[in-house]
């Protein structure tokens, strides 16, 4: 294995690779998150309506440090509390099997269009009160809010009028909806942040910027893992063979198909100050890559790293990241993958590729594009 943290000229970054220092760094608060200040530089160079796109991310907790971090954080904590997760699981089991539905009326196609896309997208809109119909807008927004975060991160080749497009978009989607449960409030995750906004939290601005991080987190993550997920167990029969004669072992594989193929590859960080640091020298504003995936196969702490085990315990993986900004959706992430992965496999246990699969996601991500499948 690598130095556990080594320099990546391809990355122009810091990779921290084993699993003691993926974990140092999530925890060590010399490596920041925040990233308004690179985000405003970046408004700097392109035109004044660029301001929008900043404004938007001012609300995504995942790019902040304390204090900001921690105020934008609370009430969105609020938002997954057990009881809300306990009523959202009837749901979300009536929504797959109507999407397992579809799949056995096609008898083929993309899984991803037919299951793995829709479903967290309905949920999130059943999570924010917004009405599912929108699950098709919500589903492109999504795509779209990675062209917000790449074009505010000044990244070659995204246009900027498109983000800025879709950034009043949002603005207007959920500032609407926000002024509507302030006046009619309900049992909803939007109702849950304006309440703690008028209690002190966040902004106006922010609220809207923390609705659409709840937008992106609950679907696009949740997406890649339910569509990873399918083709890890499509490739391991004795996995699903195991599963099926013992389904309490369910959540345990939900955790272990997490760390062998998670949908997130790294998280960015940057140092805040010079610092030795796994052998070697850091200067202040490196930037530093916990790269997940390599920690979740660390042979120091995981035996037979590459084999993929149901039964696997303990497994102290990092797909959900640790530490200030564990992801809050964890809970409703499992869940989902629970529900849909075990219902689909028992109705399907014949469920079979039909092609060969091509994975992709950029520097940060790791997802396949398409699971071309036959239920028979």
């Amino acid at each position: 294995m690598h130095a556990p943290v080594h320099w990546s000229d391809s990355h122009r970054a810091w990779l921290a690779l084993s699993h003691q220092a993926v974990n140092q760094g999530f925890r060590d608060p010399w490596l920041s998150s925040e990233r308004l200040p690179s985000f405003e530089r970046a408004a700097a160079a392109r035109p004044p309506e660029f301001a929008k796109v900043v404004d938007l991310l001012r609300g995504w907790m995942v790019f902040r440090d304390p204090p900001a971090h921690d105020r934008l954080r609370d009430p969105v904590r609020r938002v997954f509390t057990p009881m809300r997760l306990d009523r959202l699981a009837p749901v979300i089991e009536a929504t797959v099997d109507a999407l397992l539905d579809d799949v056995a009326d096609a008898g083929c196609g993309d899984l991803r269009q037919l299951l793995t896309t829709p479903l967290p997208a309905l949920v999130i809109a059943d999570l924010l009160g917004v009405p599912r119909a929108d699950r098709e807008r919500f589903q492109g927004w999504s795509d779209r809010l990675a062209q917000v975060v790449f074009s505010a991160e000044g990244v070659a080749g995204i246009d900027s009028d498109a983000a800025i497009t879709a950034a009043e978009d949002f603005a207007t989607y959920f500032g609407a909806l926000i002024e509507q449960r302030r006046r009619y409030p309900g049992d909803d995750a939007i109702s849950a942040l304006v309440a703690a906004s008028d209690a002190g939290g966040p902004s106006a601005e922010e609220l809207v910027g923390a609705c659409t991080l709840l937008l992106f987190a609950g679907h696009e993550t949740t997406s890649g893992l339910l569509a990873n997920a399918t083709c890890v167990l499509l490739e391991h029969e004795d996995a699903r063979a195991l599963l099926a004669r013992d389904p309490t072992l369910w959540p345990g594989a939900v955790e272990e198909l997490m760390r062998f193929e998670g949908p997130a590859k790294l998280m960015a960080r940057k140092a805040t100050q010079d610092r030795e640091w796994g052998g070697v020298e850091i200067r202040e504003r490196d930037t530093v890559y916990l790269v997940i995936m390599a920690a979740n196969r660390d042979p120091a702490v995981f035996a037979e790293p590459d084999a993929f085990d149901v039964a696997r315990d303990p497994n102290p993986h990092f797909g959900f990241g640790w530490g200030l900004h564990h992801c809050l959706g964890a809970a409703l992430a499992r869940l989902e993958a629970r529900i849909a992965l075990r219902r689909m496999f028992e109705r399907f246990p014949k469920l079979e590729l039909t092609d060969s699969v091509r994975w992709g996601g950029g520097v940060i991500g790791r997802q396949v594009w398409s699971v071309p499948v036959s239920v028979a």
